[in-house]
């Protein structure tokens, strides 16, 4: 064999090698890059998936992430109000990391004015609306002690339930407020002249038991006749 041929199969045997290993599919590569929007904002909590790896990984606050792949490996992309997205690592590949950045689309879709009921049908609201509900205790009660107030007010002597009647109390309890402005309240134990009075009533029999005695039945009064002159 002469010399030439045999430097150039040892040339040959010694790049198989190294071809092979470019061509690895079992050889990892280190994704990494940043996820934003079409507003140049990073994008959170987008999920990363290799689709030969079997891996996953979710992207970071500031859209950074970073997953491993190989050589010929798809990446998906997906993320709640985003088109989906996806990428292919090349087979031919030879570094060990690769820097791709993705760029979102956002996925809006506009439908018409929807109203929800909790009914199924016009007919079932109006009898659900019509039906006869039971009365509230609560409710109950307040009504009643509202109508026992309202009888007790109009049973009093000389009070009758008015606006006039309001309007009037309001101004007796204004009146009463600036009159004893700074001062202590009015108070009638205090009074000379309302204790001359009590006593004056007492004396006059304002506390003594009074008899009660059955009524007598009326006596027709006859007319006396008048003389003519």
């Amino acid at each position: 064999m002469s010399k030439p041929l045999y430097i150039t199969i040892l040339l040959f045997i010694s790049l198989l090698p190294l071809k092979s290993q470019n061509n690895d599919p079992d050889r990892f590569i280190q994704v990494s890059g940043i996820i934003t929007d079409e507003y140049n904002k990073p994008v959170q909590g987008v999920g990363v998936i290799s689709r030969k790896m079997l891996r996953a990984t979710i992207s970071e606050r500031t859209g950074i992430y970073s997953i491993t792949s190989k050589p010929g490996d798809t990446i998906l992309f997906r993320a709640l109000g985003y088109k989906r997205y996806h990428t292919v690592i090349p087979t031919d590949f030879e570094g060990r990391r690769a820097m791709v950045d993705i760029i979102l689309e956002a996925d809006t879709i506009s439908i018409e004015t929807v109203t929800i009921l909790p009914w199924r049908s016009y007919n079932e609201f109006i009898k659900e609306m019509t039906k006869e509900k039971p009365e509230d205790p609560i409710v109950k009660n307040m009504n009643e002690n509202l109508a026992s107030i309202y009888v007790a007010v109009s049973n009093q002597t000389g009070v009758r339930v008015s606006p006039e009647a309001g309007y009037r109390y309001v101004m007796e309890q204004n009146f009463s407020n600036m009159a004893t402005r700074n001062q202590y309240p009015y108070n009638n134990l205090l009074n000379p002249f309302a204790w001359s009075k009590f006593f004056t009533e007492v004396k006059k029999g304002l506390l003594r038991n009074q008899t009660i005695s059955k009524p007598k039945q009326a006596k027709p009064v006859k007319k006396k006749k008048r003389s003519g002159k």
